[in-house]
């Protein structure tokens, strides 16, 4: 499930500017040499390439640098514009051979030391990208790109500690590099340390004023401290200060997530369509030449809504489903695209529309990857009248925090409820309780978000109160753990997949008295049947909406830290308060 406005790596911002730094570089050597060397016809293909770069063409700045190999193939600086084109289009491989090329030509040359470790990390070579790194700092000692690199690449190796010594030696050498500031605050921001970034940010924005990704990222920083108006104030400076495209929808993205979570729906949803633009991070194309729904009238009409970002969010912004078939009524159709695994569960749901699975691929292209969604099935009877992402459809049914109707939206298998509870009475006397303490996605950067399981001693303890798991994925090792610092039993269902039967799944939770869940699917999962559930958050999260609940499900509760992810801090008070919910609810 989706937490908060990530804000854009240190990786790409490196990136970007290495590659503005050698586009400068390159034309100007060109110029140097053209008289000198008999290669005019490559170096014109060559400066048509950096022009076409710098006017946001990267698919024809490509075209013309591999044509200025082909009119010379010494020419190591066209090889090098042909990698970072290759590289911005996505095609990786290809651009850590053509930058090898580049480098066999020009040995000497640090930025392609930049430019391949840039390429090497985002292939996942992360020892080969360290290396480049730190030759580029040997080649070039005066340059904060290098050290920014080497530093955000160890933090994301979950190094944070070698990290910020890393940035901080670069800065003793350079004070001065807005550059390194923004770095070292945003490792201090990813390793939960939110209110030390903010000084840090700060200071970046003093050197540079005009520097946009500090206050981005300063918005970040306040978002998880909860000064939602103070985020909101940062994201408006980067937007005021950004050129380049990308980061403009990056930053337009970030304030629609902050309006959203302020509760402000009609102008976040607005900004937060962002996501679908085809420069967006994680643009998805669909494949469906129906027209997108912008509101029009549904009554007898045939509308396909698919689910998007995840499992988490499928099932949260699922809740405006009921609302679309009521407005198609009896004479429409609806149709509903979600992953495969909640097929059965959203078509017992929704019996009169026809549900489906999508099948999703990747398509490389001279213009770079996409990621690509097929409906074939949506399709077989002709194009629906309109098509709507689940999220882009939200804000025509949610203009505000109370048209949310908490109700349950999905109907889980009776049958199963009726035999999960039956296992439940044979396992001891109730309440039963759901556990989830993570997500399976677990790197660096996603970790702070979740508390271990060693730290729910003061929950598990509770008296009177049988636990059952509902964390998905390969558990045994964290459940044998628990059992042993804890003293108490977590007691998993034979037989059910919880990552896989989602169906079952959302019958146990249906068949317990209370779920206790980080923000993740198997949280979602109960929530949407109408299963009471408290979230434990690190910190405020979006879907709330203002609010210290999700207002997309029937009955839920946000438990989270004063301070961003102090789980010592939470744990107890959560532990009080299910000693009165067990006092509640005891059973006999």
């Amino acid at each position: 499930m989706a937490q908060a406005a990530v804000a854009p790596g240190l990786d790409s911002l490196a990136g970007m500017d290495a590659h503005a730094d050698t586009l400068t570089k390159l034309e100007n050597l060109s110029e140097e040499i053209d008289a000198a060397l008999s290669r005019r016809k490559s170096n014109g293909f060559l400066r048509r390439a950096i022009r076409n770069w710098r006017r946001g063409d990267i698919a024809r700045a490509g075209q013309l640098a591999l044509e200025a190999t082909q009119a010379d193939g010494s020419n190591g600086q066209a090889y090098h514009v042909l990698a970072m084109a290759l590289e911005r289009m996505g095609h990786l491989h290809k651009a850590l051979v053509t930058y090898e090329r580049a480098f066999e030509i020009d040995p000497n040359d640090p930025d392609l030391l930049l430019n391949l470790g840039l390429t090497a990390w985002n292939l996942k070579m992360i020892e080969g990208a360290q290396r480049m790194f730190q030759l580029f700092i040997a080649a070039r000692p005066d340059s904060p790109l290098g050290y920014n690199n080497l530093g955000t690449i160890q933090a994301d190796q979950g190094r944070q500690t070698v990290a910020i010594e890393t940035l901080r030696a670069a800065l003793y050498r350079m004070p001065t590099e807005a550059i390194l500031w923004n770095s070292l605050a945003t490792v201090l921001a990813e390793d939960g340390r939110a209110d030390e970034s903010v000084v840090f940010y700060q200071e970046a924005i003093r050197l540079d004023p005009a520097f946009a990704r500090p206050w981005h990222n300063l918005g970040f920083a306040y978002a998880h401290l909860g000064l939602l108006d103070e985020s909101l104030d940062a994201y408006d400076h980067a937007l005021a200060l950004a050129r380049d495209p990308t980061e403009i929808l990056e930053a337009t993205h970030s304030r629609g997530v902050c309006l959203i979570g302020m509760g402000r729906l009609e102008d976040g949803f607005k900004d937060y369509e962002t996501r679908n633009s085809p420069r967006f991070r994680s643009y998805v194309h669909h494949v469906i030449k129906a027209p997108v729904w912008n509101g029009e009238p549904l009554a007898g009409k045939r509308i396909l809504v698919v689910g998007e970002q995840g499992l988490g969010d499928e099932f949260m912004f699922a809740n405006i489903l009921p609302d679309i078939a009521r407005a198609v009524g009896p004479d429409g159709k609806l149709q509903i695209c979600v992953d495969p695994r909640l097929v059965p569960l959203f078509q017992r749901s929704f019996p009169e529309a026809q549900v489906g699975a999508y099948d999703d691929r990747k398509l490389i292209s001279p213009d770079g990857n996409k990621e690509l969604r097929f409906i074939p099935w949506a399709v077989e009877n002709g194009e629906p009248d309109y098509y709507a992402l689940m999220g882009s459809a939200t804000p025509q049914f949610r203009k505000t925090v109370g048209d949310f109707p908490h109700e349950a939206f999905l109907a889980p298998d009776a049958e199963r409820v009726a035999g999960f509870r039956a296992q439940l009475e044979a396992i001891g006397p109730g309440p039963y309780v759901g556990v989830c303490w993570r997500s399976m996605m677990l790197g660096a950067k996603r970790r702070r978000y979740y508390s271990s399981l060693d730290s729910w001693g003061s929950i598990l303890k509770t008296p009177g109160v049988t636990f059952i798991n509902v964390q998905y994925g390969d558990c045994a090792e964290e459940l044998a753990r628990a059992r042993e610092m804890h003293g108490v039993d977590i007691h998993v269902i034979d037989g059910l997949d919880l990552k896989m039967d989602i169906d079952g799944a959302a019958a146990l939770s249906a068949a317990l008295d209370l779920v206790i869940s980080a923000p993740t699917a198997a949280a979602a999962t109960a929530a949407s049947v109408g299963a009471p559930v408290w979230f434990l958050t690190a910190g405020r999260t979006w879907p709330q909406l203002g609010t210290d609940e999700y207002p997309w499900y029937k009955s839920t509760r946000v438990l989270s830290p004063v301070k961003f992810g102090d789980w010592k801090e939470l744990m107890p008070r959560a532990g009080d308060e299910l000693k009165a919910f067990a006092a509640e609810h005891g059973k006999s």
